[in-house]
C-alpha cells in the first residue's frame, strides 16, 4: 500500500472520530440559550385569539392586535424572556390550529368549564356568566319571555354549550342560531333577525355599552363559568411556565393594573379570580 492511500485512510478515520465525538458531545448538552423546563421548546407563545371579542381579543382601529387576554400574555412572555405572538383565528377551527401547531394556546375569554378533560389547563384566571342581550324595547326581561324567540350565539361557543345544557330553556326556544363572530350577531339583534344574543358577559358589557341605550342584558344567566388559558393536551412543559408568571402577575397588581384599560371596553374587575 503506497502512503499516498495511507494517508487518506488514516484521515477518513480522524474526520469519523471527530464527527462521532461532536454528536456525543451534543447528546449530552442543552443547545445554546436553552432554558431547560422554564420554556417552551422554542422560547415563543404563539396565542390562537377571536380578533372579534372584546374585552377580551380585538382589532384596533390602526389594525393592530389588543385585549386584556392579549396584554397579559405579552406581559407573561415579557417576564419569561419569549417571543410573542398573537395570531387571530377562526374560533370553530381553534383545534385544529393547535393540533397542528400554528398556535401553541388559546388565550382568549376561553371556558375551562365543560372542557376539562381536553386540553391542559392553567388555573382559573376569570369568573364568567353566560348572559343574554336583548334590544331595551323588546318587552323581553326573563328567560321565560323568550319562550318561542330565536337567540344568536358564536358558533363552537361556550354560549352554545350553555344554551345546549339549559335544557328548559332551549326548549322552549324557536330557534338558536349560530353565527361566526358576535358582530354579526349583534347587527341582527339591531336589525330584529333575531331577539337576543346569548353571549359572554365581558362580550355582552362591550356590546351593550357601545349601543345608545338600544340594548341591555337580562339580570339572569344561562350559566356561569370561568376562563382558563388552554394548551395541547399533555403540554405540560409550556403550561406550567406560563402558569407561574400569571400567577406571579396577579399577585404582584400587574394584572389589575392591566384590566384597568379595558373596563371600558366591557372587562368587569370584579371577575378576576387571581388577584382576589
Amino acid at each position: 500500500m503506497s502512503k499516498k492511500v495511507m494517508a487518506i485512510i488514516i484521515a477518513a478515520i480522524l474526520a469519523f472520530s471527530c464527527v462521532a465525538l461532536s454528536a456525543c458531545n451534543s447528546s449530552n448538552a442543552p443547545a445554546e440559550g436553552d432554558k431547560g423546563s422554564d420554556a417552551a421548546p422554542a422560547g415563543k407563545l404563539i396565542v390562537g385569539f377571536d380578533a372579534e371579542y372584546p374585552p377580551f381579543g380585538y382589532v384596533e382601529d390602526d389594525g393592530s392586535y389588543d385585549g386584556f387576554d392579549l396584554a397579559c400574555a405579552k406581559e407573561v412572555c415579557d417576564r419569561l424572556g419569549w417571543e410573542f405572538e398573537a395570531v387571530a383565528i377562526d374560533w370553530d377551527a381553534k383545534d385544529l390550529e393547535l393540533s397542528s401547531g400554528s398556535i401553541n394556546c388559546i388565550w382568549n375569554g376561553f371556558t375551562y368549564t365543560g372542557r376539562e378533560e381536553q386540553y391542559t389547563w392553567s388555573d382559573p384566571y376569570v369568573d364568567n356568566s353566560i348572559v343574554l342581550a336583548v334590544r331595551a324595547d323588546s318587552g323581553i326581561t326573563s328567560l321565560a319571555d323568550l319562550e318561542g324567540k330565536t337567540v344568536m350565539a358564536q358558533k363552537a361557543s361556550s354560549a352554545v354549550d350553555a344554551l345546549n345544557d339549559n335544557e328548559e330553556l332551549k326548549s322552549s326556544l324557536k330557534e338558536v342560531v349560530e353565527l361566526n363572530d358576535y358582530n354579526s350577531g349583534f347587527l341582527e339583534l339591531k336589525q330584529g333577525t333575531v331577539d337576543a344574543v346569548a353571549a359572554d358577559l365581558g362580550v355582552a358589557n362591550f356590546n351593550v355599552g357601545n349601543s345608545n341605550g338600544e340594548f341591555i342584558i337580562l339580570e339572569e344567566p344561562v350559566s356561569t363559568e370561568q376562563y382558563a388559558i388552554g394548551f395541547l393536551l399533555g403540554d405540560t412543559e409550556t403550561r406550567d411556565a406560563v402558569n407561574e408568571k400569571l400567577h406571579e402577575i396577579a399577585e404582584d397588581g400587574t394584572m389589575l393594573e392591566i384590566a384597568q384599560k379595558y373596563v371600558d371596553k366591557g372587562l368587569v374587575i370584579d371577575s378576576l379570580i387571581l388577584t382576589k
